[in-house]
C-alpha cells in the first residue's frame, strides 16, 4: 500500500519516519495522535526483528520437537510481516528471509517426524544456529549449501525457495505498477511465476540446486528491472535453463 512515510505528533509536534519505526505512536511523548505528512510511497516492509537466541539457548533443555515448534512459529511471524518494498524502493531478496523460510519448512517436518534421522536433526540445528545471523560464522542469515541437504528435507528446501520467490515476485509486481515494463520484462516475470507454480505443485521435491537457481534468477530479474541490463540478461538465461525438457539436464527439475 502507499503510505506517507513521515508522521507528525499532534500533541508535541515531533516528526519521525514511519518507514523506520513502523509505528504511529510518537517516540517523544507516546501519543497515538499523529498525522502523516509528505508524499505517499509504496511500502510493504514492516519493521520486525528475527532473533532465535532464546530458542538456541534452550537446546540443552528441550526436545528437538519442541525446539522445532518454537522455531516454526518464530519464522512464521517474521515471514508474515516482511516485505520487499521500502519507501517506494525495491529491496533485494535477502538471506535472512530465505533462511527464515527454509527453517520454517524444515522445522515443520522435524516437529512431526517420529523417526528423525541424525543428519536431519543436525541440519535443523545448523539452520537454527545460523538462520538469523546469530551463529559464530554468520554475519547475516545463512543456509547450509545445497549439497548438504538430506534427502528427507529436500522438499522443505524446494518449497521454501518457491514460497520466498513467490512472495518476492508479488512485491515486484506491486512495485512495478507505476512503471512501464517492456514486453520482455513482463514475460520474464510471468516465466518466474510459472517456475514457482511448478515447484509448488511438486511440493518442493526438486534438486536443491534447482531451488537455488530459482532464487538467483529472481534476484537477477529484480536487479534487471531496476536498470541493470546485464543482470536482466542473466535472469533470462537462468529462467531458460530452468525450463522443463529441451535437453537441458543441468537445469531440469528433479535429479
Amino acid at each position: 500500500m502507499k503510505i506517507r512515510g513521515e508522521r507528525e505528533c499532534k500533541e508535541c509536534g515531533t516528526r519521525w519516519s514511519y518507514y523506520e519505526t513502523g509505528s504511529v505512536g510518537c517516540p517523544a511523548c507516546g501519543s497515538l495522535h499523529s498525522v502523516g505528512v509528505g508524499d505517499r510511497n509504496e511500502h510493504t516492509d514492516l519493521q520486525v526483528t528475527f532473533d532465535l537466541t532464546a530458542i538456541r539457548n534452550a537446546i540443552d533443555d528441550q526436545p528437538v520437537g519442541d525446539l522445532a515448534e518454537r522455531a516454526r512459529e518464530e519464522c512464521r511471524e517474521y515471514v508474515r510481516r516482511r516485505g520487499f518494498v521500502n519507501a517506494g524502493t525495491l529491496r533485494g531478496l535477502d538471506d535472512d528471509y530465505l533462511a527464515a523460510n527454509e527453517l520454517l519448512h524444515v522445522a515443520d517436518i522435524v516437529r512431526r517426524e517420529i523417526d528423525l534421522e541424525e543428519r536431519e536433526e543436525l541440519y535443523f540445528l545448523s539452520l537454527l544456529r545460523d538462520a538469523d545471523g546469530g551463529g559464530p560464522r554468520s554475519d547475516g542469515g545463512q543456509r547450509p549449501p545445497a549439497a548438504e541437504v538430506p534427502p528427507g528435507l529436500r522438499s522443505a528446501r524446494g518449497l521454501a525457495a518457491a514460497n520466498a520467490v513467490r512472495d518476492y515476485r508479488r512485491d515486484i509486481r506491486t512495485w512495478a505498477e507505476d512503471r512501464d515494463l517492456t514486453t520482455a520484462e513482463r514475460g520474464a516475470l510471468e516465466t518466474l511465476g510459472e517456475h514457482v507454480t511448478r515447484i509448488r505443485m511438486l511440493d518442493g521435491d526438486v534438486d536443491p540446486r534447482t531451488a537455488d537457481r530459482l532464487i538467483e534468477a529472481a534476484r537477477d530479474l529484480a536487479n534487471g528491472l531496476c536498470g541493470d541490463e546485464l543482470a536482466f540478461t542473466r535472469a533470462q538465461d537462468r529462467l531458460d535453463d530452468l525450463e522443463f525438457g529441451g535437453g537441458k539436464a543441468d537445469g531440469r527439475f528433479g535429479d
